[in-house]
């Protein structure tokens, strides 16, 4: 299986990019990208998985759901502010439409509940500024375990100033390891910022261990994919000059639907560095009020 995934290898049909679990070759996270035109929509089928509708641009996103209707504000891209969104169930019919055009992200996980439609606020949305120095990043927790109810879809948003390595130190989760660590397939979808010559670049490692080797160091564009079954990730390295933006999706077998990892031990002691740094000043880059 090939991990890193340029923009347009996933085209499908309506989709600019769709990621079954099937066609990652694991058992539960998924990933779509619908990119509508001015006046546009799509109506489509969830089937097993339960996804959230997660506006990358676009204002005045519309979706229908099981008789419900939700209208997301939206942001006008990944770089200037936290979005709303909401939540689909497996087993439904989805309306999404876009007067004035949207990317929109449906991160997804193949699931066996099926819970209700639901809006997700931007203001609700936990915002963490994670590590210190160049290790600063700031994560929106919108769909992360405990913030908001799925049956197994984890998703989560993280943005990296220029210059700066998130994803670090090196982590895995791969292994069941009772309240330390447990199995999560991943996905990481790029955007990057541009700069005054056209589009940036940034950079993803992948490597695994000898029992189950995987080995990617991926010059990573906006719209790529990188897909991670097992073995340590990280660093996502945001080149300087170049603000970096990925959407985490994660699923994975247990029933608690918890994120536990564990770090590569050759390399977790930076952790301990983080005290005696301060956290990047660039960093809140957003604000749920779109205010970059």
């Amino acid at each position: 299986m090939k991990h890193h995934l340029p923009a347009g290898s996933l085209a499908e049909g309506d989709w600019s990019l769709r990621l079954t679990p099937d066609r990652a070759g694991w058992a539960y996270s998924g990933l779509r990208v619908l990119e509508l035109a001015p006046g546009g929509s799509l109506t489509f089928a969830t089937g097993e998985e339960e996804m959230v509708v997660l506006p990358l641009s676009g204002e005045g996103v519309g979706v229908e759901c099981d008789g419900t209707s939700f209208e997301l504000a939206g942001r006008c891209d990944v770089f200037s502010g936290v979005t709303d969104f909401a939540y689909v169930p497996r087993d439904a019919e989805v309306s999404v439409s876009a007067p004035g055009g949207a990317k929109i992200a449906l991160p997804s996980a193949r699931c066996n509940r099926r819970l209700t439609a639901r809006y997700g606020p931007a203001e609700k949305v936990p915002v963490e500024l994670r590590g210190t120095g160049q290790c600063s990043r700031e994560v929106h927790n919108f769909a992360a375990a405990g913030v908001f109810d799925a049956d197994k879809l984890i998703a989560v948003e993280v943005l990296t100033p220029g210059g700066n390595w998130s994803s670090y130190p090196p982590h895995k989760h791969d292994e069941d390891r009772p309240g330390e660590e447990c199995p999560l397939e991943e996905v990481y979808y790029f955007e990057v910022a541009e700069g005054p010559a056209g589009p940036g670049v940034a950079y993803q490692r992948v490597y695994g261990t000898v029992d189950r080797p995987i080995d990617v160091l991926a010059e990573v564009r906006s719209g790529d994919v990188v897909t991670i079954p097992h073995g340590w990730h990280g660093p996502s390295m945001a080149v300087p000059g170049y603000d970096l933006y990925y959407l985490n999706v994660m699923a994975g077998p247990s029933p608690d639907r918890a994120w536990l990892i564990r770090d590569d031990p050759a390399h977790g002691w930076i952790r301990d560095t983080w005290d005696d740094q301060s956290v990047d000043p660039r960093l809140p880059m957003t604000s749920t009020g779109g205010e970059r």
